[in-house]
């Protein structure tokens, strides 16, 4: 049995994997500020030590990271639309945080932290699939903090020995993503409009395409990543499906699930957006023996089903 930290373990992604490790009898701890992520996420899950603060401050961090031997990264405020909205607010969660984390990582000793990076960092490169070593060209303020963080772990590797692992996460969607805000995910947006009978507003033509990658996915990467051999310190690791749909063809497939009966709206693109992504996974499948557990469509029934679960009745 293991210690893990798991940061932003109460948000959508950090919960699913505080539940996965629970699942495998490790003992957990999360820190989390609960600005995006929710103590509910984890009041099904037992035996789990919460640790409320923002890790951007160094007494938090230092406390959270006391014991642990494993670090998995989660904290973020993961939102394109936001960062350009509140650069200074995202930069803060999304780079003082982190490098606050690793120095306390670094003086307790953890063996590696893994950290959650993201595809937005390929920008708008024309070449497809986008793989680990190609050039970056981050378009919003996420991207490029998202970005940063990547080369602090990479270079705490290098300087301090911290071993560090980033996963790059391609557009990841599944239970417990919250649908209520305007800066969600779009699977998320969409069921929520779907199963309400409302017209959702695409954003551009609809025919830009992303890997979209069930969070099971993610979780099982990541936690290969956290107990890899040496070879992967440093790395940088694409984990997705490598595959890709449009969001026109990927709103068809939740009317054609949620038996829905309403069109999309189209608005103008959003600032920061890319057209394209998908993902080159051999690196992931070559390092860690990652191969996708969960396909699109199967991802897709089990979101829908959470969401409807998760509906109160009307009277």
């Amino acid at each position: 049995m293991a210690f893990y930290l798991v940061t932003g373990g109460a948000g959508f992604i950090g919960s699913h994997m505080v539940e996965a490790l629970r699942g495998r009898g490790h003992r957990v701890r999360v820190v989390d500020n609960l600005v995006t992520g929710h103590r509910r996420n984890l009041a099904h899950i037992d035996e789990v030590e919460f640790l409320e603060g923002d890790l951007a401050d160094e007494a938090v961090a230092r406390r959270a990271v006391e014991g642990v031997e494993y670090v998995l990264h989660q904290a973020a405020i993961p939102s394109v639309p936001r960062s350009v909205e509140d650069p200074l607010t995202s930069n803060r969660a999304n780079i003082d945080a982190t490098l606050s984390l690793l120095v306390a990582a670094r003086d307790a000793g953890v063996k590696r932290v893994v950290y959650a990076g993201s595809s937005s960092a390929y920008g708008n490169a024309a070449a497809l699939p986008k793989q680990e070593d190609m050039p970056t060209g981050p378009l919003s303020p996420y991207a490029l903090q998202k970005l940063v963080g990547e080369q602090y772990m990479q270079m705490f590797t290098e300087l301090y020995g911290l071993s560090t692992v980033t996963i790059r996460y391609f557009n990841v969607f599944g239970p417990r993503q919250d649908p209520s805000s305007a800066y969600s995910g779009v699977i998320s947006l969409f069921i929520r409009h779907l199963v309400e009978g409302r017209s959702p507003t695409m954003h551009g033509d609809g025919e830009q395409t992303r890997d979209f990658t069930f969070v099971a996915n993610v979780v099982d990467g990541a936690l290969r990543a956290s107990q890899a051999e040496t070879a992967v310190s440093g790395k940088v690791i694409n984990v997705a499906t490598g595959s890709r749909i449009s969001l026109n063809d990927l709103f068809h497939t939740l009317k054609r699930i949620t038996g829905a009966n309403v069109e999309a709206t189209y608005g103008p693109p959003r600032a920061g957006d890319v057209r394209d992504s998908l993902a080159d996974i051999s690196r992931a499948k070559d390092l860690l023996g990652y191969t996708p557990l969960v396909h699109l469509e199967d991802g897709l029934r089990q979101t829908v089903a959470w969401f409807a679960s998760t509906q109160q009745p009307t009277a």
